[in-house]
């Protein structure tokens, strides 16, 4: 393969995961525990961006149950945006001729 037929490569590569690396800051998704009593947004950065709670969780001695459905929540939010993450990325190296198996980062 020609070197600078690869540095060219190397470069759209460079250029394209910057922009992949915008549209996944852009994501938002949405996990959800207790039948939906428990909702967090997520950037697909990780960032969590809200929280909400139903009223009804608000009650003495179940604090325990409202922190297990909170973890539960995010850890629903924080799949889903690794998932999507993980599609756009495909998405992207399916277009450049990479030789089979190649993964990036690398």
């Amino acid at each position: 393969m020609d070197f600078l037929k690869m540095m060219k490569q190397a470069k759209q590569i460079q250029e394209q995961m910057g922009s992949l690396q915008e549209e996944i800051g852009q994501i938002e998704v949405t996990g959800m525990s207790g039948g939906g009593l428990v909702t967090v947004v997520m950037s697909g950065k990780g960032e969590m961006k809200s929280l909400k709670i139903d009223p009804s969780l608000a009650r003495e001695g179940e604090v325990e149950i409202l922190e297990d459905l909170v973890l539960a929540a995010h850890n629903d939010a924080k799949a889903k945006a690794e998932a999507a993450m993980q599609e756009k990325t495909q998405d992207l190296m399916s277009g450049m001729g990479l030789p089979a198996g190649m993964k990036l980062p690398f």
